[in-house]
């Protein structure tokens, strides 16, 4: 299977934050890493956890969950971190857990809905995804509805660099 992409399709990585499944560009994606506690820092925002070192480099950690306004995601054996990259810098984000990578054709992803919420949208679509075929899956398994996320809408770069 070759690496690249064919034109219109891309490949993103999906997580979940409880029971929402999620994606973002594997363009984006530097690594994926076990939790760890990051070290604590004064004066930031409560979605901030802290920073951690990656390879002598000083990354922010961001409770995904919280961030969305939603409650901080609950730590357990699969819990990691999704590190990447916004605006040129680096960040990581505690996720619930990583599904799985997959390609997808930029026909497929319909635009997220248009509501009033005071900021600029952080879904830059939805897709369907089919199940992955495993043992004991039923044939007929429903697909998921896969929220995929702006990075750069997250607006966090200011407060990235009060973390870093």
């Amino acid at each position: 299977m070759s690496t690249l992409n064919s034109p219109g399709e891309r490949k993103i990585v999906t997580f979940t934050l409880g029971h929402q499944m999620f994606g973002i560009d594997m363009t984006s994606l530097i690594e994926i890493r076990e939790w760890e506690d990051p070290t604590p820092l004064p004066s930031v925002p409560a979605y901030i956890k802290g920073v951690t070192n990656l390879r002598g480099t000083v990354v922010p950690v961001v409770g995904l969950s919280e961030r969305l306004g939603w409650e901080p995601s609950v730590l357990h054996a699969r819990s990691c971190i999704l590190v990447v990259t916004i605006a040129g810098k680096q960040a990581g984000f505690l996720v619930d857990e990583v599904a799985d990578i997959i390609l997808i054709n930029e026909s497929e992803i319909q635009p997220a809905p248009e509501v009033e919420i005071g900021e600029p949208s952080i879904i830059a679509g939805l897709v369907q995804v089919a199940p992955r075929t495993q043992e004991g899956a039923a044939a007929g398994d429903a697909s998921t509805m896969v929220l995929l996320l702006d990075l750069d809408a997250l607006n966090l770069t200011q407060h990235l660099e009060l973390a870093a």
